[in-house]
């Protein structure tokens, strides 16, 4: 076996490297429904409008293939297969109303009850010693496409009114405000990629091992008393997570230094 030289590492390296870059570009294209009408320009037209070669172009497809997002048919070409949709992070929204347009959601009740909260919950809902908890599994729906299985702790109050409302149809924000009376505030929302267990797999119809964006979160009334605590795993081939940010006055005032 002839080992490649350092120049014939460093233009594979470089290939990849231009094939990551345009599916990169190529992807936010797809997401912003470019190609919604239509199927993708031929490999000549998008190595000439993105100033790559075509096997750069090629190797791009293939990413973006074994992703799911595009398909490719001999002779006839490549279209998108299944955009994702996007989920906002600059609002504090449920899931139904982050998709509204998009389609019904609905929600598979797999368990809704009175628990004895693990300890670690107990503490971010600021639970009182022997206190109980409503614990609530879904797996949510677009369609007949499972998004996100989600696994819901509330404070026993308002968990236990939410437990008489119709759970499959409505937001679980949607029932805090409505049972309590007043508005959700505020969130502490923390996002982490993880590999889906067997049971995260099968619930979600994905692959053992599949990409999930678990999201945690812990939502407090607009008086600031935390109420909900969500884990929530959501198919990584099916949503993206979108934000709009603005960079504070406060942390402007750099230095620069030669």
């Amino acid at each position: 076996m002839v080992n490649p030289t350092p120049l014939q590492t460093a233009s594979r390296s470089s290939r990849a490297d231009h094939a990551r870059r345009f599916a990169d570009l190529l992807r936010q294209q797809i997401h912003a429904d470019s190609f919604a009408e239509r199927g993708l320009p031929s490999e000549s037209e998008l190595a000439a409008e993105f100033g790559v070669s075509r096997n750069a172009v090629r190797d791009g497809l293939a990413l973006l293939k074994q992703e799911g997002l595009i398909d490719r048919v001999p002779r006839v070409g490549t279209h998108v297969a299944q955009r994702k949709y996007d989920h906002g992070l600059d609002a504090l929204l449920g899931l139904k109303e982050t998709l509204k347009g998009h389609g019904e959601v609905r929600n598979d009740v797999r368990a809704a009850l009175e628990i004895s909260p693990p300890p670690a919950v107990a503490r971010r809902l600021q639970l009182e010693p022997g206190e109980p908890a409503v614990y609530i599994e879904r797996v949510r729906y677009l369609g007949d496409l499972p998004l996100s299985l989600d696994l819901t702790y509330l404070v026993p109050d308002i968990g236990a009114e939410i437990l008489g409302h119709d759970l499959e149809t409505n937001d679980v924000f949607a029932l805090i405000e409505e049972v309590c009376g007043q508005p959700l505030g505020s969130a502490d929302v923390a996002i982490e990629s993880v590999n889906a267990d067997a049971h995260s797999a099968a619930n979600l119809q994905t692959p053992e091992g599949a990409a999930l964006l678990l999201l945690e979160r812990l939502t407090r009334l607009v008086d600031g008393r935390p109420v909900d605590l969500e884990y929530i795993r959501m198919r990584g081939d099916r949503i993206t997570m979108r934000s709009s940010l603005v960079r504070r006055p406060d942390i402007t005032n750099w230095e620069l230094t030669s």
